[in-house]
């Protein structure tokens, strides 16, 4: 199973209180911190909600 590398690249102010939530639960808290989640359903519908504040790679 893959991994993705996922990096904050857009602050969180201002932005709808879900989306704040969402990218919380990825473990996103400030500008430029990057964390690793398994590439699973779940995790690809929390990035599709937030994917305009996140950069995604996939690491092998």
């Amino acid at each position: 199973m893959a991994t993705l590398k996922i990096t904050l690249t857009k602050s969180l102010i201002g932005q709808k209180p879900v989306n704040v939530k969402t990218a919380r639960a990825l473990g996103l808290t400030k500008i430029g911190k990057t964390v690793e989640q398994k590439d699973n359903p779940a995790i690809r519908g929390m990035l599709q909600r937030v994917r305009h504040m996140v950069k995604v790679e996939e690491v092998q």
